[in-house]
């Protein structure tokens, strides 16, 4: 699929070559578990190493599975005139309109968000924690990628632009220099979605219309770096491969702030929005059957990361996984 080929445009930091890079994935999944409610926050703390560790799941289910891909992203200039703000809200009527064929094609990210939260759903209704653990993952990882402006675009990689390499550029290099710099509490609540469908849409709006300075900014930029500042090349299988520089890179994500924070707040609080949804539509069970070994010594450890979470200071106190490398990357 078209998206892998922006794993082979890589940077001089060590980067995940996936969509938003594994450590954004594991830190909005990781996020999101904080603004959940009571009845909630226990059991999804407790399972909070697998929610971090497959975040990125789905990216690496793509190696395998020839149906992944375009789950992950939607070519919205495919669809017609605004087509962020006219496309369908829900799957069959996006069939009816465009057709399977089409939206396999150019990609159904939001119709997928909706599925795997009935998934999650139905999950919750069962009361079985393997089931809703996978799909909460599964669930952060969608939601995540729906948030970045460049899988709502066919210029997805500025492979059309002479920009080739801005997808990992926006999504995994910046993130992963700045990290430690990132507002990680957004003081929000999880909170019940009347229409999911319409809130994903929303979602995929918002970076679609951040695309102009994604794009521009890098433009911008060239104009003030030489080849020899912006790229590095490296020999990989015997080919010449040219790579942004760090220097370019720091640039860059000085220049877009905030907005890659605010795509993956965005992101957290959606999906915390989501978690709950599926929790109230499958009525509200309750989760102290299948938290395991719930102590009041976990009772502490996740009342002092709340509390780190709203000083934002997760990283500082090295409670934030993906960061600490307790996911093991």
């Amino acid at each position: 699929m078209k998206r892998v080929l922006v794993a082979i445009f890589a940077i001089t930091v060590v980067v995940s070559l996936s969509s938003w890079g594994f450590l954004v994935h594991k830190t909005v999944n990781q996020v999101a578990i904080y603004q959940l409610p009571s009845g909630m926050r226990p059991f999804f703390y407790k399972n909070m190493d697998y929610l971090v560790n497959n975040a990125p799941r789905p990216d690496i289910r793509r190696n395998t599975d020839s149906t992944e891909a375009t789950k992950h992203f939607i070519d919205m200039e495919a669809y017609g005139d605004s087509a962020a703000w006219k496309m369908p809200l829900y799957w069959e009527a996006a069939v009816q309109q465009f057709t399977r064929d089409t939206l396999i094609k150019y990609g159904y990210v939001p119709y997928h968000v909706v599925y795997m939260q009935r998934k999650l759903t139905e999950a919750f209704r069962s009361g079985n924690a393997d089931s809703i653990l996978f799909y909460a993952a599964d669930l952060g990882h969608y939601i995540g990628d729906a948030h970045v402006p460049l899988h709502t675009t066919i210029n997805y990689d500025g492979q059309l632009t002479n920009q080739k390499g801005l997808h990992a550029l926006w999504e995994s290099v910046v993130p992963e220099i700045e990290l430690d710099q990132y507002q990680l509490n957004s003081g929000h609540k999880a909170k019940y979605l009347k229409n999911p469908a319409e809130a994903i849409m929303q979602g995929v709006r918002g970076a679609f219309q951040l695309l102009p300075d994604v794009f521009a900014v890098e433009t911008r930029l060239t104009q003030q770096f030489p080849d020899s500042v912006k790229y590095r090349t490296q020999m990989r299988r015997g080919t010449a491969v040219k790579y942004y520089t760090t220097t370019f890179a720091k640039a860059y994500g000085e220049a877009l702030k905030p907005t890659i924070n605010r795509q993956l707040l965005r992101s957290a609080d959606l999906l915390a929005d989501f978690w709950y949804t599926a929790w109230v539509d499958a009525g509200k069970p309750d989760l102290k059957a299948i938290t395991k070994n719930w102590t009041d010594a976990d009772k502490a450890a996740l009342k002092a990361q709340r509390t780190a979470y709203r000083r934002n200071s997760l990283i500082a106190e090295k409670q934030l996984k993906a960061k600490a490398g307790a996911s093991g990357e």
